[in-house]
């Protein structure tokens, strides 16, 4: 997906994708290499806590739950009906927030 493409979509679908999915299927559509190091950290530390099981499995749907809530937090704030994933970059890019 490029940036274009990123930016139009909805915010209240990202939360959906991102948190109405098993681990394991959001690790399946994940590139195996990387532009940038710190996703492909990210990514790493994701994989190792979504295979570990146990607690740590425990510790990934809370994670999910928050990323949820955060996202519905954020799309309810904006002054646009439907906000995208580009306004909420834009808004931190107001902020000087790191992205």
């Amino acid at each position: 997906m490029s940036a274009s493409e990123c930016e139009t979509l909805p915010l209240g679908a990202v939360a959906d994708a991102a948190t109405g999915k098993q681990d394991f299927e959001l690790l399946a559509g994940l590139p195996d290499t990387f532009a940038d190091d710190r996703d492909e950290i990210a990514v790493n530390v994701f994989r190792l806590y979504a295979y570990k099981g146990g607690q740590t499995s425990l510790q990934l749907l809370r994670l999910s739950t928050e990323v949820r809530r955060t996202l519905t937090v954020l799309a309810a704030r904006e002054s646009v009906p439907s906000p995208t994933c580009g306004d909420i970059f834009r808004k931190a890019d107001e902020a000087n927030l790191p992205q």
